[in-house]
């Protein structure tokens, strides 16, 4: 089974947007809205067994609502 399809995502915390799972570089994980930006600190992994324990925190992480955003004039 896919990651992308093992790990639900709640709405944005900020906007209420849909979540999406981004893997960067085959190196880290990171939660983003689709609709206003707000993403989680990205998550490193350092081999493929540790992969989708990594997603998987990410994914914890932005449904706990650990989201940043940069707003204009912040």
């Amino acid at each position: 089974m896919d990651i992308y399809e093992q790990l639900e995502l709640q709405d944005c915390p900020y906007c209420g947007g849909a979540g999406l799972l981004e893997e960067e570089n085959g190196r880290s994980w990171y939660v983003i809205c689709v609709d206003c930006g707000s993403q989680t600190a990205a998550f490193n992994y350092a081999s493929p067994d540790e992969r989708f324990e990594t997603a998987r925190k990410a994914a914890y992480i932005w449904n706990i609502g650990k989201a940043v955003r940069s707003d204009p004039n912040e």
